[in-house]
């Protein structure tokens, strides 16, 4: 039977041991005592290395037994074959969590499977709760528990938001966070799980799932502990947060590369693409997917339909997203005649009033308003999708009030394209300040709402 104990020691804990921190700065120890101290965490850390009296100005402890006080969270970041005895003295000491940053398991070979059989052995009959081996561990931007191995100036974390990511590939995932981080987006917690010689993905899950401070939850997945249990758990999740899944593996070469990468057997992909569906869980096919589809879902409400407007200020980018929400399998909406005709009212000849709305490249802040305005009272329209071309002399920063606004009044999900460089980014960032998703591409926009649109199908 899963152990019941909860999950709870890894993010929040009061106590953490880290075992392993050595006196050289580029060690993973010291990177990870390092990011602790300098991360903000309010609870206590203790450093623990049998040959230095004192790191970075904080006593050292012989081993787990020498700490004076009981430990929540034990971060395990020596060799391989050191791994099994200091398993055995935290559960002698009746650690509540441990995290096994060490590679060399069932990843690497025979005797690695040998070692990490032994590491299940000494658990077994124990009430720790174990990540990994062959993890980075957690990232919790809230409690600001930190066990990742890369330094602060290399690898930024991103401010504090609502979305969670677990992943069973933890370089992928850290470089997710850096990217993150430079896009403005906001995480709540990621959590790197590696070989599952314990906590898996279901585990995490089911933790997430009561979680307040986490309202969309993304997964990077190359197998499942328990396909059957995994769809049961999502089915429970997904009527109230989203689930946005990237499934590796889905070639006979991607599945070889699991296998050497956690030792995970990838299993089938339509299995897993027949349990997405059927669990309620939004598939990606990419990284740029994921986090944008995350992303929308994080800010937005979920479409209630498919009939998707587009109003942009540059006619060719319109096009090419037209074709983008088609090959999405999501519809262009058609106006109602009303709609139709109080566009003509209200804009010169010049301007294209049938889906796409090209307001043209004299449009300001105030024709996106009123197309706004127009567009989402129709009934007949779901969603939509605006391209801003802030290059343009008459796109004034106000435009960002302006879509805002709309997105509030009528509570219809919007995502939004700034195409172009620095003046643009500086207001897609005001954008994501403001809730409103903003993509680089008119492909990415069409996707995100391609989230929203699926994520909205599966509503009651």
């Amino acid at each position: 039977m899963p152990k019941k104990t909860s999950l709870k020691p890894f993010f929040d804990p009061k106590t953490v041991a880290i075992i392993g921190v050595s006196r050289e700065p580029h060690k993973l120890g010291n990177i990870i005592f390092t990011n602790f101290i300098n991360s903000g965490f309010k609870g206590k850390v203790y450093p623990i290395n049998p040959k230095a009296d004192e790191i970075a100005g904080a006593k050292c402890y012989y081993n787990i037994k020498a700490v004076p006080e009981s430990i929540d969270l034990a971060v395990v970041a020596v060799p391989a074959e050191i791994v099994p005895r200091v398993m055995r003295e935290c559960v002698a000491e009746d650690v509540k969590a441990a995290i096994i940053i060490s590679g060399g398991f069932g990843e690497s070979g025979p005797d690695g499977k040998k070692r990490e059989d032994e590491l299940r052995r000494i658990i077994k009959d124990s009430d720790i709760r174990v990540m990994g081996p062959n993890c980075i561990g957690i990232w919790d931007g809230h409690t600001k528990v930190d066990t990742l191995f890369f330094p602060l100036d290399r690898l930024d974390r991103p401010r504090e938001g609502s979305i969670s990511f677990i992943s069973q590939s933890g370089a992928s995932g850290a470089a997710v966070l850096d990217w993150a981080a430079a896009q403005g987006i906001g995480m709540n917690k990621f959590v790197s799980y590696g070989n599952m010689i314990d906590v898996n993905e279901i585990d995490l899950l089911e933790y997430l799932k009561d979680d307040p401070m986490t309202s969309v939850i993304m997964m990077y997945l190359e197998q499942t502990a328990d396909g059957r249990r995994l769809m049961e758990v999502a089915k429970r999740i997904t009527p109230k947060k989203p689930i946005i899944a990237l499934k590796a593996g889905s070639t006979e070469a991607g599945a070889q590369a699991a296998l050497s990468h956690t030792g995970a057997l990838a299993g089938s992909d339509q299995v897993y693409d027949a349990a997405f569906k059927q669990s309620g869980i939004v598939r990606a096919y990419s990284f740029d997917e994921l986090l944008d589809r995350a992303f929308a879902l994080a800010l937005q409400p979920p479409a209630k339909g498919d009939r998707i407007a587009i109003i942009t200020n540059g006619g060719g980018l319109g096009v090419m997203l037209a074709d983008d929400i088609t090959h999405q399998k999501i519809h262009m909406a058609k106006f109602d005649p009303e709609t139709t005709n109080a566009l003509r009212q209200k804009f010169p000849a010049r301007v294209g009033i049938d889906n796409p709305i090209d307001l043209t490249g004299d449009a300001n802040k105030d024709s996106y308003e009123t197309a706004l305005n127009l567009v989402f009272a129709d009934p007949n329209v779901d969603g939509a999708v605006v391209i801003i071309l802030f290059q343009l002399q008459t796109i004034e920063e106000g435009i960002v009030d302006v879509i805002a606004k709309a997105n509030k009044k009528y509570g219809k999900p919007i995502t939004v394209c700034a195409f172009g460089g620095g003046f643009a980014k500086k207001c897609a960032t005001k954008l994501q300040f403001e809730k409103i998703p903003c993509y680089p591409t008119p492909d990415r926009a069409a996707k995100a709402m391609m989230g929203l649109v699926t994520y909205g199908r599966k509503q009651p």
